[in-house]
């Protein structure tokens, strides 16, 4: 995975389970009041930012894939650096790998080290991200975390998670794709109570409409914590664990 790579302008196919017809046609028709947000993320940043988040990694300018559509965008991957020199994790959690996976370890590397574990519904493509790490000499959990039939007032599905750490620093969200249902990122929260004090959560896609709705929820049932949406093309959504 180098910059010469293109984007594709949309997410890998999967073997989610089927999902009934109501949140089908919810999700079509929400596509249709999102499309201006979906239209803006196709782009993915400056290449100047991008070349100078690279150079603060200490990273080759060609590292990055071509970032826009479904990948995380400069922005939030310099959210993500920011995050890591603010907190210096001992455990990192990130919900759907790629580009961002690449930034995390190398952040991590750069301040005292931490264990991300990451995981993707495409076994295939986490596989692929974890030989593209080892290329930089950088090393991840990457876990298959396979769609599964998963009822909940956010969608009919979710991860099937495995083991992962009881306490955590940060978690980055940056999966299900929204094609699954515009709220099923705020699924997310299950894991919101393993998050330590001071401990932080970014979003990634927050400008969007489902996010934003998820945004609201979040801050009306989780009171512990303080949600900030930052500016950007997507929008970054972080939350701050007080207590």
């Amino acid at each position: 995975m180098t910059s010469r790579e293109k984007t594709a302008l949309l997410t890998l196919e999967d073997s989610s389970p089927a999902r009934p017809i109501t949140e089908k046609l919810f999700t079509i028709a929400w596509g249709a009041i999102q499309w201006p947000w979906l239209a803006r993320s196709l782009w993915g940043g400056k290449l100047a930012d991008k070349n100078a988040l690279l150079d603060r990694l200490g990273l080759p300018h060609d590292a990055l894939p071509h970032l826009g559509s479904w990948k995380a965008d400069t922005y939030f991957l310099w959210r993500i650096v920011g995050a890591i020199e603010k907190l210096r994790p001992r455990e990192v959690v990130e919900l759907g790998c790629g580009a961002s996976t690449l930034v995390v370890s190398k952040a991590l590397q750069l301040n005292g080290g931490g264990r991300l574990t990451s995981l993707d519904q495409h076994a295939g493509f986490a596989e692929a991200t974890a030989k593209w790490l080892a290329s930089h000499d950088l090393d991840a959990s990457l876990r298959h975390a396979p769609i599964v039939e998963d009822p909940s007032d956010w969608s009919h599905c979710w991860y099937e998670l495995p083991t992962l750490p009881q306490q955590i620093d940060l978690l980055v969200i940056d999966g299900p794709p929204w094609t699954l249902n515009p709220f099923v990122r705020g699924r997310a929260e299950v894991l919101f109570d393993r998050l330590a004090p001071g401990g932080m959560v970014l979003l990634d896609d927050a400008a969007r409409p489902g996010e934003r709705v998820v945004a609201q929820r979040w801050k009306r049932d989780w009171p512990d914590f303080r949600f900030t949406l930052l500016p950007g093309a997507k929008g970054t959504l972080v939350g701050e664990r007080l207590r």
